[in-house]
């Protein structure tokens, strides 16, 4: 059983992001034809004829403003999809965009907002197990606050956990 629960971008940002994005760039909303790409506002791959945006996230300062935490030279935002409209949110549980044999790495934060170690996962077929795993590695440290899920290809974040 997962204990962990794979974060997507919340609704209030989500609002924020489809106005202006991370880089005070505005929304430039499209239909994507052919789908696939990693929505992080409901954790799904887009499906061909979805209206989506990309769009520039800053994770770590989002999570910083509603705490005492000052990432400095942590923060970093990068490329998102999105709806271009609002969504329903995820509608299951375990973790998104799990295939087997994707690398993630799961890189730790602490309350400061400063990296506190990492992880390479190679996404075996039974994935949830393999998370749990290294969830529980990385929040066995009472330093960690929170996990960003990334693909190591193109290093995009991929989701957020935080301490249980």
């Amino acid at each position: 059983m997962t204990i962990y629960t794979a974060r997507p971008i919340d609704p209030g940002v989500l609002k924020e992001l489809r106005d202006l994005d991370d880089a005070g760039r505005p929304c430039d909303p499209y239909v994507d034809p052919e789908g696939g790409d990693p929505l992080r506002c409901c954790l799904r791959p887009i499906r061909p004829g979805e209206l989506v945006a990309l769009v520039s996230y800053a994770p770590l300062r989002r999570w910083a403003a509603g705490t005492a935490a000052s990432p400095g030279a942590y923060d970093e935002q990068g490329p998102v999809f999105i709806h271009a409209e609002p969504c329903a949110g995820p509608s299951g549980d375990g973790y998104p965009f799990a295939r087997p044999g994707a690398l993630r790495t799961l890189r730790r934060y602490d309350a400061r907002g400063h990296i506190a170690g990492g992880r390479l996962l190679e996404i075996p077929v039974a994935a949830d197990e393999a998370f749990d795993a290294a969830l529980d590695d990385a929040f066995s440290d009472p330093e960690v606050a929170l996990v960003h899920v990334r693909a190591v290809e193109y290093g995009c974040y991929q989701f957020e956990v935080r301490r249980p």
